[in-house]
C-alpha cells in the first residue's frame, strides 16, 4: 500500500498521543521545585552548624550531583525522569545524570573504552561551550 506524504502526515498524527501540556508542566514544576527544596535544606542546614555560605552552596550542588548520580545507578532517576519529564532536568542534577547515564550504558565495553570514552557523550558538548562562553562573557566583561 502506498502513501503519499500527505496521507502519512494525517496518519501519524492521528495515532500520535496528545500530550497532557497542563499537567506536564505541573509535575515539571512541582518535582524541580522539590529537587530545588531539598538542595535548600541541605544549604540550611549546613549554615546551622556554621558554615560560610559559599561552602554550603558548594557542598549542596556536590550533595546533588552526588544524589542524582546514585538514584541514575539505582535506575530511580529515569523512573522520576518519567514521571517529572524536565523538571528533573533542568537543576544540576539532571546534568550529573547525564554524565553518569552514558557511563553506565556503556560499562560493557570496558573501563576505558566504554565508561571513561563514553562518559561524556551528552555532557560534553555542554561543558566546551559552557567553559567557551564564559571565558568569553569573562573577556567581554574586563574590556567593558
Amino acid at each position: 500500500m502506498q502513501m503519499s506524504n500527505k496521507d502519512y502526515q494525517k496518519y501519524v498524527q492521528k495515532k500520535a498521543q496528545k500530550s497532557p501540556l497542563g499537567k506536564n508542566m505541573l509535575l515539571a514544576f512541582l518535582v524541580g521545585g522539590a529537587i530545588c527544596v531539598i538542595g535548600q535544606a541541605i544549604m540550611n542546614l549546613a549554615m546551622s552548624q556554621g558554615m560560610p555560605k559559599g561552602e554550603a552552596s558548594s557542598l549542596t550542588t556536590i550533595c546533588l550531583v552526588g544524589l542524582s548520580a546514585l538514584l541514575t545507578g539505582l535506575n530511580w532517576y529515569n523512573k522520576i525522569a518519567r514521571y517529572a519529564g524536565a523538571g528533573t532536568l533542568v537543576p544540576v542534577t539532571g546534568f550529573a545524570n547525564a554524565v553518569v547515564s552514558p557511563a553506565i550504558d556503556f560499562k560493557s565495553e570496558g573501563m576505558v573504552t566504554g565508561m571513561a570514552a563514553k562518559m561524556f557523550l551528552v555532557a560534553g558538548p555542554v561543558i566546551v561551550y559552557g567553559t567557551l562562553a564564559s571565558a568569553l562573557y569573562g573577556i567581554i566583561l574586563l574590556l567593558l
